[in-house]
């Protein structure tokens, strides 16, 4: 599968090929990881869970938007790069991704043990979960290498159209991740129990174990990418075409996260299960993102293939195929939210007002995910043929002069609904302005350069 020749074999095939692994990667490395990590950490006391939550879906949840986001930059130059058949400047291009993920990971690391107090205080935790969650902030931070590299070693793949690859290497990564975090928090093995910095350093093992993986298929033979040492000499040109292309994205990925945490915050605001219940809903209504997410990133690996192969036409025809099968999916997910979300939410509340305002909070969800089936495959598409900039734009200008605003100016009148209600019209307002972008086809007209031939002639500009 991962041999297919994706400007050339029938799409729908192509799309499951690329899809399935990803969606498998996203139930292994997401669900089952984050449930079972969730169980150790809870034997770990209040204090301790809440430092390894706080961190994780905070500070380090800010790193990962950041490091995926750019990662979509660099999966549609290798995809553009692959389709156009010259390997050499696929070689380059993922080469360059990598010291790119070098340089950003020293950084991170020493700006992480320099302030990991102050990081975590501006979470307004308590001084007991302060001291026992600096320590593991500043391993977090120190061993982030292993989660920026494998983020971007997936996109290379990604991009490259090996998303099969993309899910054994997740797939060792969670297990090795798992065996580690039992023994060194637990002191199994013969080992001390080393508590909570046990969950950094099990992750942290997992982690190389997967970039020992996703190696050997970079540097191996036979494989679509096939680095050299040579490719990982520092090249400025193609370094800021890269950087170029990586940063919208990341700032798009961003913005997205903090419109969540804004409204989190002005949910507790109202009380404390208004809060609980909108978490609640929020998380079991990743589950339609988490199945669908991966047709529209292998979309975009479509649509970058296409236009390097010098075929525009396949990459519209992608894009459709790619909103028909994303709106099955969360069409589907949708249905069973309004059918079932008062059982399912009884199974995590036992508290009548939760379960009656999650319940809520599910039915604006279902509604979202209509835009969102057109919309996540819309800038994944663009993305993928390389035009980052107004995906952007658009996303980040609706959150700030729409969603938030509105969420604001309904919350008085109409409390926790007015700020679902602002949600999902932001979602719809970003939907249309997105496929209306989309439309003009502008993204599609450019010819079948390679971003290495890109970045030649802008360093002659």
């Amino acid at each position: 599968m991962s041999r297919r020749d994706l400007t050339r074999s029938g799409l729908l095939g192509s799309l499951l090929v690329l899809a399935l692994p990803l969606v498998a990667n996203s139930l292994v490395g997401g669900v089952a990881f984050q449930l079972i990590d969730l169980a150790f950490v809870s034997r770990l006391g209040d204090d301790a869970t809440t430092a390894v939550i706080v961190t994780n879906q905070s500070l380090r949840q800010v790193l990962l938007m950041l490091v995926m986001g750019a990662s979509f930059g660099a999966q549609g130059l290798i995809a553009r790069a692959v389709g156009s058949g010259v390997q050499q400047d696929a070689d380059r291009v993922a080469g360059q991704v990598l010291v790119l993920g070098i340089g950003l990971s020293l950084v991170v690391a020493v700006i992480g043990v320099a302030f990991a107090r102050p990081l975590l205080a501006s979470m307004n935790v308590a001084p007991s979960v302060l001291e026992v969650g600096v320590p593991y902030v500043r391993l977090v931070f120190a061993l982030a290498f292993g989660m920026i590299l494998s983020v971007l070693f997936s996109s290379v793949l990604n991009g490259a159209g090996d998303t099969t690859t993309t899910f054994v290497v997740a797939l060792v990564q969670t297990l090795v991740a798992l065996g580690a975090e039992w023994v060194l928090v637990f002191g199994h093995l013969g080992l001390p129990p080393l508590g909570v910095p046990g969950i950094a350093l099990g992750i942290s093992t997992g982690q190389i174990a997967g970039l020992a993986l996703a190696g050997y298929a970079l540097f191996g033979e036979g494989g679509r990418i096939q680095l050299r040492l040579r490719d990982l000499r520092p090249d400025p040109a193609l370094l800021r075409r890269i950087t170029a292309l990586a940063w919208p994205p990341a700032l798009q990925m961003l913005g997205g996260f903090l419109v969540t945490v804004v409204f989190l915050r002005r949910m507790g605001d109202f009380s404390a299960t208004a809060q609980t219940a909108y978490s609640i809903g929020l998380r079991v209504g990743m589950v339609g993102p988490m199945l669908a997410f991966p047709v529209a990133g292998a979309c975009a690996t479509l649509v970058g293939q296409a236009l390097g192969a010098g075929n525009p036409r396949r990459a519209w025809q992608a894009i459709g195929l790619g909103i028909a099968v994303h709106a099955v999916i969360l069409g589907g997910v949708a249905l069973g939210l309004v059918l079932y979300r008062e059982r399912i939410l009884s199974w995590l509340s036992s508290d009548p007002e939760v379960v009656r305002l999650g319940s809520e909070v599910m039915l604006f969800q279902a509604g979202n995910f209509a835009a969102w089936a057109f919309y996540f495959v819309f800038f994944r598409s663009l993305q993928g043929a390389g035009d980052v900039r107004v995906p952007m734009l658009l996303s980040v200008g609706c959150s700030l002069v729409v969603t938030l605003p509105l969420g604001y100016a309904l919350a008085d009148p109409l409390g926790p609904t007015g700020i679902l209600a602002a949600s999902l019209v932001g979602s719809v307002v970003v939907t249309l302005a997105t496929g209306g972008w989309l439309a003009t086809g502008r993204w599609a007209r450019r010819g079948p350069v390679t971003p290495v031939t890109q970045a030649r002639e802008a360093s002659l500009r």
